[in-house]
């Protein structure tokens, strides 16, 4: 980790009292349930594990609760969403069955969406390409670059938004147990029949919309979008969703399911939409967390788990690198599948073809995070301003989005272990639309990044002096948008891939606990021996992103970890 100016020799953190410490509670030597990992996912998991009458305790490694998911104060008065930093794909289900909106979760819509300020431009061409929450704006800015584009659009939007409402019930729903579906007896094969359902709504409401679904699931989003429009820096706008976190380019083979994946959340009722939580994404882990402690949950900090307890293949509860051991017959592990099976089960227990498969679960990544704090905005060239925030600061402003070109070229020198020299850039400044995070006048500038290797070439390391020249990079790129940029910085950090994963347990830095392509989604999530939540072990379950539906900020995983192991334990195996 790199802080500059302010923070160089110190930590701020935003101080939640209740998740900072281990609260007044003492933790005990025995539950019901153990939950590895005081992420979102986790705190979901223990919320409906405690929710069904199962006595829960959460047990999180560092000092404070969420995971990536967090907010933290790491320079005097500004508060970061450190690692996730905007919020949509969180599932509307859990929302109602935890009842989240009764501990404040506030959200603020961004209005437009998206600002791509364009460096080159002829004298009767637009300068930006602003993409707006409502529809009439939204193509009338396109209808600015092409008229031809409206149409497309049109159609683009209203095939894409079946697909989602299609798709949807998938991520609320376990796949369908495979194995019992084809070699298990009649009668397992008829307890499995439900776990079809979700796919029976896919093929009874996506209609003709079939073969664009393929085309999501199976072509790049460069195919996908060079087939429907002809304005650059539209196309290249909407490409970012079809990469943001991937090591893998808008040309890449099966691009267009992450596009898919970063479009079925909604904010407010406006599917699709992306916005900021007041005070930071560590406000909704608070509010999980709040809402599970309410419940029964005992959540714990500063407590690292060294490994699980496992007799004649049944878990049993968890050792802490203090020596202490809590016994459950239910452990929940928030960790990644790399972490959960490899570091944190003792050698042996896991099955040969299941830890040959587990290592070879792919992590690549491609995300340096850089968080910012300005003593003012900056002034794009193309959108000037005055001191006052105008509608493209409140937006995910896209440096070096212009072309595809341009992302496929920084993917391209990742892939050779080099930095690339025009980054992919998404530039967020929550606090134009959220005062509580900064000193007024000032902001907080979050910057997501690609792409950038976790493994360096020619034997080079991620030393502060390579971060120093990647910082210097990316403030290059926003300067060529905003001049004086770098004038208005007061301090920042640098989280490069290896820092993720030092920081929050991201295994290679991999910010979705593994890629999100075909290969290692639904059926085969995490891998195809290991059907999630489930796992080889009797009472261990996967409950964070490695398991099904993903990655994100959706909870998704924890709740259906969670319903999964208040059935097994029904059942009392």
């Amino acid at each position: 980790m790199f802080v500059q100016n302010l923070c160089k020799q110190q930590n701020f953190f935003l101080h939640h009292v209740k998740y900072l410490s281990t609260g007044t509670s003492k933790l005990k030597s025995s539950y019901d349930a153990v939950v590895i990992g005081g992420g979102h996912n986790g705190l979901v998991a223990a919320a409906y594990l405690q929710k069904a009458g199962l006595k829960a305790c959460v047990l999180e490694r560092r000092h404070i609760v969420g995971g990536a998911a967090i907010t933290e104060e790491i320079i005097p008065e500004f508060k970061f969403s450190r690692a996730s930093y905007v919020f949509s794909l969180f599932r509307p289900i859990i929302f109602k069955e935890l009842k989240l909106k009764d501990y404040g979760i506030k959200v603020f819509l961004r209005n437009p969406n998206s600002f791509t300020p364009l460096s080159e431009w002829k004298s009767n061409q637009p300068k930006s390409l602003s993409l707006y929450l409502n529809n009439k704006e939204k193509l009338k800015e396109i209808g600015r670059f092409s008229t031809k584009d409206v149409e497309a659009y049109m159609e683009y939007d209203k095939s894409l938004t079946n697909v989602i409402n299609s798709i949807n019930p998938l991520l609320d729903h376990l796949p369908p147990d495979v194995s019992a579906l084809i070699n298990g007896t009649w009668l397992q094969r008829l307890k499995a029949l439900p776990s079809l359902m979700p796919l029976r709504h896919v093929s009874r409401n996506i209609g003709e919309d079939f073969p664009f679904l393929m085309e999501l699931l199976f072509s790049s989003t460069h195919k996908i979008l060079n087939k429907r429009f002809e304005t650059d820096c539209l196309k290249a706008t909407l490409a970012t969703d079809g990469v943001i976190g991937a090591m893998q380019s808008p040309m890449s083979p099966g691009s267009g399911y992450l596009l898919l994946h970063h479009v079925t959340g909604n904010v407010e009722g406006v599917s699709g939409a992306w916005g900021y939580v007041q005070g930071g994404m560590g406000a909704v882990s608070q509010a999980i967390a709040s809402a599970a402690t309410d419940l029964g949950v005992e959540i714990f900090t500063e407590k690292e788990v060294k490994h699980i307890k496992v007799r004649n293949n049944q878990a049993e509860g968890v050792v802490l690198t203090n020596g202490m051991e809590v016994n459950a017959p239910l452990v929940l592990s928030n960790a990644t599948p790399k972490v959960t099976f490899l570091d944190l089960l003792d050698d042996g227990l896991l099955p040969i073809d299941y830890k040959r498969e587990v290592s070879r679960i792919d992590y690549e990544t491609a995300v340096t995070k850089i968080n910012i704090a300005l003593k003012g905005l900056p002034n794009f060239t193309v959108a000037p301003n005055t001191s006052l925030p105008m509608q493209h600061h409140q937006a995910s402003i896209h440096i070096n989005c212009e072309n595809m070109d341009m992302i496929e070229n920084a993917y391209l020198s990742a892939k050779q272990g080099k930095l690339p020299e025009r980054p992919m850039i998404e530039m967020m400044i929550p606090s134009t639309l959220d005062n509580t995070l900064a000193p007024s006048g000032s902001h907080v500038c979050l910057v997501f990044s690609q792409f950038t290797p976790y493994h360096l070439s020619e034997g080079k390391k991620w030393d502060e002096k390579m971060k120093k020249k990647y910082f210097d990079i990316v403030i290059n790129s926003i300067e060529r948008h905003a001049p004086s940029f770098r004038n208005l910085i007061i301090g920042y950090e640098i989280l490069t891939p290896p820092d993720l994963e030092d920081i929050f347990g991201l295994t290679g830095g991999n910010i979705f606990h593994g890629s999100l392509s075909l290969d290692q989604l639904y059926i085969n999530r995490p891998t195809s021996l290991i059907q999630s939540p489930n796992t080889p072990i009797k009472g261990l379950f996967l409950c964070g992103s490695g398991s099904h539906p993903g990655g994100g900020v959706s909870g998704a995983p924890g709740r259906l970890a969670a319903i999964t192991a208040i059935k097994k334990k029904s059942k009392k195996y």
